[in-house]
């Protein structure tokens, strides 16, 4: 069997918790090939085992060599080993009977891949992104889980069908995130805070972020029932830290004196400065 028709396969496990992003119709699948609505609005499996819900090519400067990138770093150092720990056990925790993950905003997959290894039982992870490249990487490197080309403010995701949404440095649509989200379910968002990545920084010249307007909107949309500080200094070798700056936004404008300054290091000390948002659906008042 193919990884396409094994991907198929999965998808047609979850099709009933998926919506038709032109119509909203139901989805399902066919002949392990293509998803189809009852309107006939059809979206075929890409051989690696994707599934491309846009209705047209979205340009991006995030390239697949940004995708390898940031795959290694995620895979391969310890920057956000703490994160996916904090994560893995709130999920452990909090959601007694996890069925599945939306990873909204997932790049190339490895954040969700991390985290869904370490759970128990079968939870199904679903991860989006409006980038090709990056769910390409994903599918053709993680074939456990489902991934999907698709846009924040149109997911292919029934209303409540998702168990938990992470939004992992990422954009976010809120709205969606309260429609496809079960009643009990949980958001967990993952923001910037000031000192992130704080050498490379100023390694490139950017002034450092701030999350309170984030935080704050966050908590206009759901009810915050856990926020979780991560600070520490992860160490990367020379390698790693020119795969950081290769995965980092913030270093596309840097001089080539700069990048040089800063990779030519053999170690360095990495700051990981994050807030880690936990929060459910606000219930209307009791009238």
């Amino acid at each position: 069997m193919t990884s396409k028709e094994k991907s198929a396969q999965l998808i047609d496990r979850h099709a009933h918790k998926l919506r038709c992003p032109i119509c909203h119709g139901s989805l399902q699948v066919v002949e392990l090939r293509i998803i189809v609505c009852g309107n006939n609005h059809s979206f075929d499996l890409a051989k690696q085992g994707y599934v491309n819900f846009l209705s047209r090519p979205v340009t991006s400067q995030y390239n697949r060599e940004l995708f390898l990138s940031r795959q290694k770093i995620i895979t391969e150092s310890d920057l956000y080993q703490s994160l996916h720990a904090e994560i893995v056990d709130i999920l452990k925790r909090r959601m007694a009977d996890l069925d599945i993950i939306l990873d909204a905003g997932c790049g190339e997959g490895s954040h969700l891949q991390q985290i869904v290894n370490e759970l128990d039982g079968p939870v199904a992870g679903v991860g989006l992104d409006i980038s090709k490249e990056g769910v390409k990487l994903a599918a053709g490197s993680y074939k456990s889980s489902i991934w999907f080309v698709g846009d924040l403010a149109n997911l292919p995701m029934a209303d409540q069908s998702n168990d938990v949404i992470l939004n992992i440095l990422s954009p976010a649509n809120y709205e969606e995130f309260k429609r496809v989200l079960k009643p009990d379910g949980i958001v967990m968002k993952v923001v910037p805070r000031d000192h992130y990545l704080r050498e490379l920084r100023q390694a490139v010249g950017k002034e450092n972020e701030t999350s309170d307007s984030t935080v704050s909107l966050f908590k206009q949309h759901f009810n915050l029932v856990d926020h979780i500080e991560l600070n520490e200094k992860i160490k990367l070798d020379q390698t790693q830290l020119n795969d950081l700056v290769k995965m980092a936004p913030l270093a596309w404008n840097a001089s080539p004196e700069q990048v040089h300054q800063f990779t030519s290091q053999e170690t360095a000390d990495i700051t990981v400065d994050l807030d880690l948002l936990v929060g459910r659906i606000k219930l209307p008042p009791r009238g």
